[in-house]
């Protein structure tokens, strides 16, 4: 009996890891759908076929790394274009602070609010509870919460909907240039 409870608790174990594994190199994604920086819902199958699609997770809006890596893919949006990307951001901000993180560095792609998490359980990064923070902008104070904090990984998503890369040791400042190098080997 206790060598049966043990295999059962071994066997429920190793199924909960897979179920949480996320996604890797290879895996299809299922297409998620979240509402987007103006509100409006922004659904992945509308892109998939199309165009390579970078899927990049951030921690906060506002905040240090998070704000290089952005202002680096706005500054990158031709180079996006020429290797055939869509770039979309997804943090566990709410949708209006997605609306001032955008409107305040002007940002030229599209920014996916994720607070439960879900999209982030899909592709099996890593969450933490979220958090609040204040910035100051033209002189008002905003108090910025979000519903969950992820860890900063990105994935590219080719037009056959598969993952064909992932990385979770992102450094901000290098991700856009890495991404667009992996693109480029596709051919």
């Amino acid at each position: 009996m206790k060598k049966s409870l043990q295999l059962v608790s071994v066997f429920l174990l190793i199924s909960a890891i897979s179920a949480f594994a996320g996604l890797d190199v290879g895996s299809k994604v299922e297409p998620f759908a979240a509402n987007d920086d103006n509100g409006l819902l922004w659904q992945l199958s509308e892109h998939l076929g199309k165009k390579n699609v970078v899927v990049y997770f951030y921690p906060a809006a506002m905040t240090g790394g998070c704000t290089k890596q952005a202002c680096s893919y706005r500054d990158q949006s031709a180079t996006m274009n020429e290797v055939d990307a869509v770039v979309v951001g997804v943090s566990g901000d709410s949708v209006s602070n997605l609306q001032l993180f955008k409107q305040v560095n002007d940002l030229n792609f599209t920014l996916l609010s994720d607070p439960n998490g879900s999209i982030a359980k899909q592709f099996g990064v890593a969450t933490r509870g979220g958090n609040s923070i204040e910035r100051e902008v033209d002189g008002i104070t905003h108090t910025l919460s979000r519903g969950i904090t992820t860890m900063r990984w990105t994935f590219i998503i080719g037009k056959d909907g598969r993952v064909f890369y992932k990385n979770d040791k992102v450094q901000a400042t290098e991700d856009t240039a890495t991404v667009i190098n992996e693109i480029k080997k596709l051919g």
